[in-house]
């Protein structure tokens, strides 16, 4: 079972995690929503604030992935998608792919309130 620990509150995150639980073939993934609980998440040793900023999924032999990481073995596991697995494999690609995204997800984990929250709860613990 893949675990996959992604933000249930942000709509761009729920949309698109909401489409791969559509297509995906049953018994494949174990979706967490980290707002709901984040009690699988510190489990793995994960704060609820890195948890929200990057997507993490931990695959079959307990190897987590984070970032386009993530993303490329959620995407191995889904018809037509595994093509952008593939692409997304390639060093280069996922290099940049990785710098793009973690831009995008400093962004994103700015401008939502319940992620301000768990930043400044971590940097209080």
């Amino acid at each position: 079972m893949i675990t996959v620990f992604y933000d249930g509150k942000c709509g761009l995150c729920s949309k698109e995690i909401n489409h791969y639980r559509k297509i995906a073939p049953a018994g494949i993934f174990d979706w967490q929503d980290v707002t709901k609980s984040a009690d699988e998440l510190k489990k793995e040793g994960i704060s609820l604030h890195k948890g929200l900023k990057i997507l993490h999924a931990k695959d079959n032999n307990g190897d987590m992935h984070v970032g386009v990481d993530a993303f490329i073995l959620i995407w191995k596991q889904l018809k037509r998608w595994h093509v952008l697995a593939i692409l997304f494999g390639f060093p280069i690609i996922r290099q940049i792919a990785n710098g793009i995204y973690r831009i995008f997800a400093s962004w994103r984990f700015k401008r939502l309130a319940h992620c301000q929250l768990a930043a400044k709860k971590d940097a209080s613990s």
